[in-house]
């Protein structure tokens, strides 16, 4: 058996797997485990638990669980609302203003939680219904929010970047920084969208004869400004080497939970017993994840399938650019079935190098990696945004939460186009903060 039909037959029954329901930790380590039984025999089971504990020993996953808790701190608190209500008073003049209250929103909580789940969640709550008391289209309303919950995988600190960075051994303050830019252009591509709707349709009109003294919109910042400071301290300690991730993500948490703690007079730790009980499972999640992660990228180069498929790829007599553009439809095949981390660990070591030979910056393609699986996150089948959305408010039908999605594809689509055209958006603020990477 060739490696390439070796390799065919391992993703078909990976996803044969992924289909009837199995856990994607499960699926890949009994893939892994079964290939390597096969080709090796039992002499494979003493370097099974090794490659697995592997995948976890790197000090930098330690940051996970740290910006994990941080972010459910926020969620748990009424720091959420408070963004929310601020921005809306800011934004209420504008036509579909409480639509763009909520996408600035997103994008704010985005940063803090790092979570695209979370930000869903914790905005949709609020937003939504809030959104249709005023007359907004439930697709409007439902599609904005699952598509300004993907922010959270962009705009740092983000979980993702964070595992792209550990994949690929690049630097995790140059990512952060190179995914900053690009998120505040999908936020102003979201905008723009909403506000062209909005016109067209008419709606969200009705909030233009609403006027907020400067008082009323100033009494929101010192509810506000102290975690977009903690934003602010982190990308600083990181892109100024002050700090490694695992360590500004441990002081954030803290940070975070103190300003809680303070600005909201949430003292009694049953508040947060239901924090500390998410941040552990979703970070045993990820990391069962990223172990079989690395198991089963080890049976992939044990095989040889990696190293058929690189060839292959490199072996496309194109134009770079046509290779870029196989890249991106892989993944975003990739990420309508598989989240974001499973894609990253999966495929990140076997891209790199490809895209590295053709001439493309690491952190610009980083950045394009991470739109395509923001592009995953909203659409069938797995969908995780559309899903977190239809589950916090079920009278709300999926195909709605859908139809109101699939025009910010159009944008992430848009905005993945304006980054090869100009890569800079990615690569200036990194190269002037922390200098040209050698």
């Amino acid at each position: 058996m060739t490696p390439l039909v070796a390799g065919i037959f391992v993703i078909v029954v990976l996803l044969a797997l992924l289909a009837i329901g199995m856990p994607i930790a499960f699926a890949l380590g009994f893939v892994s485990v079964a290939a390597l039984l096969l080709t090796e025999g039992w002499f494979s089971i003493n370097i099974i638990g090794e490659t697995f504990f592997g995948g976890l020993s790197s000090f930098a996953l330690v940051s996970i669980p740290m910006f994990i808790l941080m972010g459910g701190a926020v969620a748990a608190s009424p720091a959420g609302r408070d963004l929310y209500e601020g921005l809306d008073r800011w934004l209420n003049r504008v036509p579909g203003g409480l639509v763009l209250s909520n996408l600035g929103a997103c994008s704010i909580f985005a940063a803090l939680s790092g979570s695209s789940p979370a930000t869903c969640a914790a905005i949709g709550k609020m937003g939504i219904p809030e959104m249709t008391k005023r007359g907004y289209p439930d697709e409007i309303a439902a599609g904005s929010i699952a598509a300004g919950g993907t922010l959270g995988i962009l705009i740092p600190p983000s979980i993702t970047m964070i595992v792209y960075g550990i994949s690929t051994e690049t630097s995790i303050g140059r990512l952060f920084l190179a995914g900053l830019l690009p998120g505040v252009l999908l936020t102003g591509l979201f905008m723009a969208w909403t506000i062209l709707y909005c016109r067209l349709k008419g709606v969200g009109l009705s909030t233009l004869a609403q006027r907020y003294s400067w008082r009323q919109k100033l009494e929101m910042l010192p509810h506000v400004l102290p975690f977009l400071a903690v934003i602010a301290g982190i990308l600083f300690v990181l892109y100024g080497g002050v700090a490694t991730p695992s360590e500004a993500a441990g002081v954030g948490a803290l940070v975070v939970i103190v300003l809680v703690v303070v600005i909201y007079r949430l003292w009694k730790f049953a508040s947060y017993s239901v924090v500390f009980r998410d941040t552990i499972k979703e970070s045993v999640m990820i990391m069962m994840i990223i172990g079989a992660a690395e198991l089963f990228s080890f049976t992939l180069s044990s095989l040889f399938i990696t190293q058929s498929i690189a060839e292959w790829i490199a072996a496309l007599e194109v134009n770079r650019w046509v290779l870029m553009g196989i890249i991106n439809v892989f993944l975003l095949i990739a990420g309508f079935f598989l989240p974001p981390v499973a894609v990253i660990l999966m495929t990140a070591s076997i891209l790199l190098p490809i895209i590295t030979q053709a001439g493309f910056d690491p952190y610009w393609f980083a950045v394009i990696f991470t739109i395509n699986m923001e592009i995953g996150l909203i659409t069938p089948p797995v969908g995780l945004n559309l899903f977190v959305i239809n589950a916090i408010l079920p009278d709300l039908p999926l195909p709605s939460i859908l139809r109101g999605a699939m025009p910010y594809v159009g944008c992430m689509i848009l905005g993945i186009v304006i980054l090869c055209i100009f890569p800079e958006i990615a690569l200036w603020l990194p190269d002037t903060l922390m200098g040209p990477e050698r």
